[in-house]
């Protein structure tokens, strides 16, 4: 291994690591210098800057020195102790419960952790030696006795004394425990936002259940909501009929309401059906739009190569009256669309002709027969944001090419022009968030329905047991950012974890045929109320009996060693014979 290079600050020298560095000197070649910056330096690319991970990175090089334990489980008491000194033990607001704690533990123990010197004693003497409420308790003869005994024991070693000399960090202050970063992804400003002037819309298709992707899209319109006191329109884009279901409808708004969204107002597109087809007919009567008959793949076909349709070219009334026959259903209308007169040489697709409205005879769950003719999405959508009042449209970045199509409608009709603002959609690795294609898995009875735990789903997620404000912060991580990025199902389960855990109760379970028995020949058959949660008074109380035998995981016996001492939790520390 070359040679590795440990930088320190003189002003704010890591102790920890430079205990460290002695321990393993003998095994490892370590240079050490001054700097401006705490930095161990591996390679050209590999570089550690956090005092814990040069702690554990040492550690790990120089196995035969012992500092990271002897086995799983010392590893994993070692790790809460290097955060309890990064964390509670550097905090002055606490110092005194978390010194007592200390205390507490060190009652029966020579070291922290095992019966030998680990990275756990470096870090919290180190963290002990520049605290100036410790050296305060020293001076005065306040300190408490096992955490006086221990601290004297190891500041006599030479390691720690040539340390300690060397780097005197007596006389430093406790630092408070710098507040933890909120994992929040980064929120852009919206152009032209004004306090108490925004307002946003969620528009789902009342064709499914609301799925992750969707519970992104509603998050993000209900920060802008909340952040700029605005408004959030809740609108049903209900303009497809063959699609819409009004139960559908129903459980979106459960969804919604189990998201902890408040929308300040609720609308369907088909409020403005009247609105819209007048706004279809200006456009044909300024031959801005024209009616075509031309079969569907044909009409594609000449999309793609840029050839303008047959009909492009129609009088307005011959358009008008192709129009009429949509209206009223016929066989022929049935057989036509309304089309833009955009640009058929565009090098967006989307601008070539797009369609503005279609015949569908099926009735509409809200107005029935009334109309045989009904607007896309990409035309109504503008159109309704227009009259509703919406200032900023927040539209995931797939939709970027309809952008210039969106806002050719509004200067087309003369109508007030929001301002659309793209973001990311949520990508998932290995995840089907196409609600065709969920529909299918429904419809083919592979799942228990739309809330089946395997589905990403809101409902789905929930039954599996993410918890709403993990969902929350999942998303909130992710901001508005407009950066696709492809994530594992592992981080939100992991902002899941930060929910529960701090109330989560804690029990144990083990399964029969892997226990092993421990003989405890002092201990009497008992039973004592102790806490749900060790953090968390508050989760309530347990029983927990006792008795000369209890049962461990074969897989935990097997690390133990004779003559050994090993926490038990809620029993205490026993020596292994």
């Amino acid at each position: 291994m070359a040679t590795l290079s440990l930088t320190v600050n003189s002003g704010d020298p890591p102790l920890g690591a430079l205990l460290a560095v002695e321990h393993v000197k003998d095994d490892v070649s370590i240079s050490v210098e001054e700097g401006k910056e705490n930095i161990l330096h591996v390679s050209e690319n590999v570089i550690f800057t956090d005092v814990n991970s040069i702690l554990r990175y040492l550690a790990r090089v120089a196995t035969t020195a012992g500092l990271y334990g002897s086995n799983l489980m010392e590893h994993t008491e070692i790790d809460h102790w290097l955060e309890f000194s990064a964390t509670k033990l550097s905090s002055c607001d606490s110092f005194t419960s978390t010194i007592n704690e200390l205390n507490h533990c060190l009652s029966l123990r020579t070291y922290l952790v095992g019966n030998s010197l680990s990275l756990a004693d470096l870090c919290v003497w180190a963290t002990l030696k520049g605290n100036a409420a410790w050296q305060e308790q020293l001076k005065q003869k306040k300190a408490p006795v096992h955490v006086k005994r221990w601290f004297g024991f190891l500041e006599a070693q030479q390691a720690f004394q040539s340390v300690g000399t060397k780097w005197d960090v007596s006389t430093t202050k406790a630092r408070v425990a710098p507040e933890k970063k909120q994992d929040v992804g980064k929120f852009v400003e919206l152009p032209g936002a004004e306090m108490g002037k925004v307002t946003v819309r969620f528009p789902p298709e009342a064709s499914g259940y609301l799925h992750i992707g969707h519970a992104k899209a509603a998050l993000l319109n209900q920060h802008y909501q909340v952040n700029f006191k605005g408004k959030l329109i809740m609108r049903f884009d209900d303009t497809n009929p063959e699609k819409e279901k009004e139960d559908f409808e129903k459980v979106i708004l459960e969804d919604v309401a189990m998201l902890h969204i408040k929308p300040d107002q609720f609308t369907y597109t088909s409020d403005h059906f009247e609105t819209i087809m007048k706004y279809a007919e200006k456009l044909i009567q300024e031959g801005k739009a024209y009616v075509d008959d031309t079969p569907a793949e044909q009409m594609k076909a000449e999309r793609e190569q840029r050839i303008e349709s047959k009909h492009r070219k129609n009088p307005i009334e011959k358009n008008l009256q192709m129009w009429e026959e949509m209206k009223k259903g016929s066989q022929f209308g049935q057989s036509c669309c309304l089309r833009a007169k955009i640009d058929m040489s565009s090098n967006n697709g989307c601008m070539r002709d797009p369609t503005l409205y279609r015949c569908k005879i099926q009735p509409h769950p809200r107005t029935g027969n009334k109309y045989n003719v009904y607007p896309t999405y990409d035309f109504a959508c503008p159109i309704v944001d227009s009259i509703e009042g919406v200032t900023h449209a927040l539209r995931t970045t797939e939709y970027h090419d309809r952008d210039e199509q969106f806002y050719w409608i509004i200067e087309a009709l003369g109508i007030r022009k929001p301002y659309i603002w793209e973001y990311s959609r949520l990508n998932l690795n290995n995840t089907v968030l196409s609600k065709r294609k969920l529909t299918w898995f429904v419809n083919e009875g592979l799942v228990d329905g739309w809330d089946d735990p395997r589905f990403p789903t809101v409902r789905g997620v929930l039954r599996r047991g993410m918890t709403v404000e993990g969902l929350k912060q999942f998303i909130a991580a992710q901001g508005s950012s407009r950066s696709v990025v492809n994530m594992e199902w592992d981080k939100i389960w992991a902002f899941n974890k930060k929910v529960i855990d701090p109330v989560a109760p804690r029990y144990v379970a083990l399964l029969k045929k892997e226990v092993i028995p421990v003989n405890v020949p002092e201990a009497q058959e008992e039973m004592k109320e102790v806490a749900k949660h060790p953090k968390n008074p508050e989760v309530g109380l347990k029983p927990v009996w006792y008795s000369p035998k209890v049962f461990i995981e074969g897989a935990d016996a097997e690390t133990f060693s004779e003559g050994e001492m090993v926490t038990f939790i809620n029993w205490g520390n026993l020596n292994i014979t």
